[in-house]
Parts: C-alpha cells; sequence; structure tokens
C-alpha cells in the first residue's frame, strides 16, 4: 500500500475509525479509490447518523455503536485522531497484524508525485496562528500555498483536490503525529512542550515522544524554541536526513543558526552568509500582530521555517503585516472607565495562560472550566505578582482556587457557582469591581470550556457580550 495509486486500493479492505471531520473525508476517499471501506463509531447520536446516511448512499458500510470491534477482513485501520491508543480496537489489530495509520498519514501516502512539499508545526500552543503566518508569509512570496491539517481545511482535501500547490503550511497535533509513522515533512518547528492531553498519550514522556515526531526525516530545518530545552532535546533525538540543520529561535539576541531580536527588530542569523558575524533583518516587532511576547515567538518559528523554504526576508516582513489573528486570540474587546477587557479564550491550557498572563503587568484574571487533568500551581505561582483579583468560573474552578490560596493568598478571590448562560455576565462585573484604571480584565481560562459552553469560540463572544453591555 506504499505509493497510494488507484491499483493498490481495489478491493482493499480499510475500517475508518471515528466519524467527524476526519473519518468522513477518509472514508470517501478511499472509496473513491476502490477500497471497501467499513466506518465503525463509538456514537449512535443524530449527527452520527446524518453522516452514516450520507456515507451509506455512496456504498460506504458504517457501524454506529460500536467502535471496539474488528471488522472481519480488515487489512488495515485509518483512524481519526482522537481514538486513544488504548482502545480495544487497536489492540485487536495489533494482534491480527493489521497497521493503525491516521488521517495525516493518509494523506501523505496518497501525495501525487512531484507533490507540495510540507512545513511542519507542532506545539502545545500557538500552532494555529503560527502556520497561518507561515501561509502569510509564503503568499508574500508569490508561492501558492495553503495552511492546512489540524486547522479546519483537512489535509485529505489539500492532497487529492484539483489546486496545485507549492508547499503547504500544516498544523499537527500530538494525535495526529502518533499516527503518522512515515511522515516526512522538508521542514518542521515544536514551538514548546507543556504538559497536555496527557489522559490521552499516558505520561509526558509519551506526549513528547509524539510531538518529536514531526522531525523525523527532515531535510532543511528542525526548528526549535531556545527557552524550550525539551524542544532542542527532541531534535537531538530525531533522525534527519543528512545536512539537516539545528535552528532555533528566541526572543533575545540570536546566536549563530537562530532568529531572534534586537533592538525591536526580527533578525536570522540562520540562512545568511557568514552566520558567524551577519544578521538580516526580517521584521519590525511592530510587524507582529498582537506583540505580547508569545505571540513573537510564533512569528519567529513561521520565519524560520520560510527562510528554511527559501523564502526572501522581505516576503517575511509583508507576511507578517498582512496578517490578522483568529478572534479570542489576545483579541482587545473594549476599554470601559479606563480598563481594557481582552479574550484571550483560546487558553485552554495552562501555558497558553501563562503566556497570556505575561503580557500584561496588572491583571483581574477571569478563568476556570475543564482542567483536563491539569494542575495550576506553577501557573499561579508565576502570575502571582501580576494579579489585581481572581474571577473564577466552571467546574474545575476550585482547583484554581486552592493554587491561589497556596500562592497568591493577599490577592481578592471571587468563586462563581452558577453554570447558567448568566454567569459570564456576572463574571466580567465582578471582575470590573475588582479592576483599576490602567489594568486589564483578562478571560484566560487556562481550561477547555466544554462544561458551559460549546467550545471556547462561544466562551469567548459571552465574554465580549458581557464587556459590550457594560461599556452600555
Amino acid at each position: 500500500m506504499g505509493s497510494g495509486q488507484v491499483t493498490d486500493w481495489q478491493g482493499k479492505h480499510v475500517t475508518v475509525a471515528g466519524l467527524g471531520v476526519s473519518g468522513v473525508p477518509a472514508a470517501k476517499a478511499l472509496h473513491g479509490l476502490g477500497a471497501k471501506v467499513t466506518v465503525v463509531n463509538d456514537g449512535d447520536d443524530a449527527r452520527a447518523r446524518e453522516q452514516a446516511a450520507e456515507l451509506e448512499a455512496l456504498g460506504v458500510t458504517v457501524r454506529l455503536g460500536d467502535g471496539d470491534t474488528l471488522p472481519d477482513g480488515t487489512e488495515l485501520i485509518v483512524t481519526a485522531p482522537g481514538w486513544k491508543p488504548d482502545k480495544p480496537l487497536f489492540a485487536a489489530a495489533d494482534a491480527a497484524g493489521v497497521p493503525v495509520w491516521g488521517d495525516v498519514e493518509l494523506a501523505w501516502r496518497l501525495r501525487k508525485p512531484g507533490a507540495a512539499d510540507w512545513l511542519a508545526v507542532t506545539g502545545t500552543n500557538g500552532k494555529t496562528t503560527t502556520v497561518q503566518m507561515l501561509a502569510s508569509i509564503l503568499e508574500a512570496a508569490g508561492l501558492r500555498t495553503a495552511a492546512v491539517g489540524n486547522i479546519g481545511v483537512s489535509l485529505l482535501d489539500a492532497v487529492l483536490g484539483d489546486e496545485e500547490y507549492d508547499v503547504l503550511a500544516v498544523e499537527l497535533s500530538s494525535y495526529q503525529l502518533h499516527w503518522a509513522p512515515s511522515l516526512r515533512a522538508h521542514s518542521a518547528a515544536v514551538l514548546n512542550l507543556a504538559p497536555d492531553h496527557l489522559d490521552w498519550h499516558g505520561s509526558m514522556e509519551a506526549y513528547a515522544k509524539d510531538k518529536g515526531r514531526i522531525y523525523e526525516g527532515n531535510r532543511v530545518a528542525c526548528v526549535y524554541n531556545v527557552a524550550d530545552k525539551a524542544t532542542e532535546d527532541l531534535v537531538r533525538e530525531a533522525d534527519v536526513e543528512e545536512g539537516c540543520r539545528a535552528v532555533g529561535f528566541t526572543l533575545g539576541t540570536p546566536g549563530p543558526s537562530q532568529l531572534g531580536v534586537v533592538e525591536g527588530l526580527l533578525v536570522d542569523r540562520a540562512f545568511v552568509e557568514n552566520r558567524q558575524k551577519n544578521a538580516q533583518e526580517l521584521a519590525e516587532v511592530a510587524d507582529v500582530k498582537p506583540a505580547a511576547p508569545h505571540n513573537i515567538a510564533n512569528a519567529l518559528a513561521a520565519a524560520a521555517l520560510a527562510r528554511a523554504y527559501g523564502v526572501p526576508a522581505g516576503a517575511v516582513r509583508e507576511g507578517l503585516r498582512n496578517f490578522t489573528p483568529d478572534a479570542h486570540r489576545i483579541a482587545h474587546v473594549a476599554d470601559v472607565d479606563g480598563v481594557a477587557y481582552v479574550d484571550d479564550s483560546k487558553a485552554t491550557n495552562t501555558h497558553a495562560a501563562q503566556a497570556s498572563l505575561a503580557a500584561y503587568d496588572s491583571v483581574v484574571w477571569i478563568a476556570g472550566g475543564l482542567a483536563k487533568g491539569a494542575t495550576f500551581d506553577e501557573l499561579v505561582a508565576e502570575a502571582a505578582k501580576r494579579l489585581r483579583g481572581a474571577v473564577l468560573i466552571g467546574r474545575d474552578r476550585a482547583l484554581i482556587r486552592e493554587a491561589l490560596a497556596r500562592h497568591a493568598p493577599e490577592v481578592p478571590v471571587v468563586d462563581l457557582g452558577r453554570t447558567d448562560t448568566g454567569a459570564m455576565l456576572q463574571a466580567v462585573q465582578e471582575a470590573r469591581r475588582l479592576a483599576r484604571p490602567g489594568d486589564t480584565v483578562l478571560l484566560a481560562p487556562a481550561c477547555a470550556s466544554m462544561d458551559m459552553f460549546a467550545n471556547y469560540n462561544k466562551r469567548g463572544d459571552a465574554f465580549a457580550q458581557a464587556v459590550r453591555e457594560l461599556g452600555a
């Protein structure tokens, strides 16, 4: 099944594990290539039945409500990235000698001859922003590109569609990398590593190992974060092609083979002649929106990958200037009575919240939700000196409250037990009461949103709406 030509797939029995955003395109693609496709899915709700009906109309077999049993005759499993490695289905596959691929692996194997290179990005936080910045820079250089992967545009659609690309900016989650053993990127970056999804991976070591797979077989550059030694360790452990280089990015002055910041400028000392002595100006810090420290780091990582691909310095500047960040990522909502209100609902884990809090000097912090197994001591200890007050919402708020009691006992805390639709309005009103002119009221929950909201977007929208009601 190596090359992915149609002859390989004719009559092959392939089981697709999971419907959803990756399963449905995978099932359609494989069916279109002549495979005999069976989809298995744990859930049997209205959405699943709707997707099943669509696939069954094409001639795909769908089995709802049983994702654990291996269908007879299965020769390959293609799994949705979120399915845990300890599922009984995979144990059965292992026992039967059946390989398991993710949707990314499938896309990689189905590329056409002479297909676009992949510039790949992973990390606990900042992936989406970095990939979008990278795509903006590549576009500014006149290249045909798209931001794809864990970002909304299916990789399968990108490799099988009629559109021809020169290079793809690919966001990859740790889940996707776990199931993509033969992926070999042109160049790749690990932005940072912090405990996340440990319930899925089982340990920090397993999580880091899956992230590190992104460097395997890189041809030109393995981009790492100088401030995060774990990312550099992953480069050291990777088996790369001869001549591939380790390239660091730093918010400080860069050494040779690094990109960094000098007197308000983003500079490159990696992809220049005589990097011992020379540096190339790429852009100004002011070209990065917003110019918060962690976002400048994202811009440097994107620039490093673009430069590895041969993009000129001018395109880096133009691409960063053209880029507009997504909603709910340190988005300034309004100023009310001299207090800034900032929506960073996308900060769904402690590492993201830490970066967000570090961007402001005096903060009333709105936090809480689903902790996903996280602990908050390090985050609170780091942020304590910046906190004017804290307003806690959501199911696991007690974990944050206890960390505040341990590490910031003098910070006033409002603990909101309610989870109805009015909870966010009350949280914003309480935050206003605690704030002083010059402060920032920051929604950086450090938790997932699904206990109270459909997703982090809805949570951010509720915050923005509440702020608008204050202003009115």
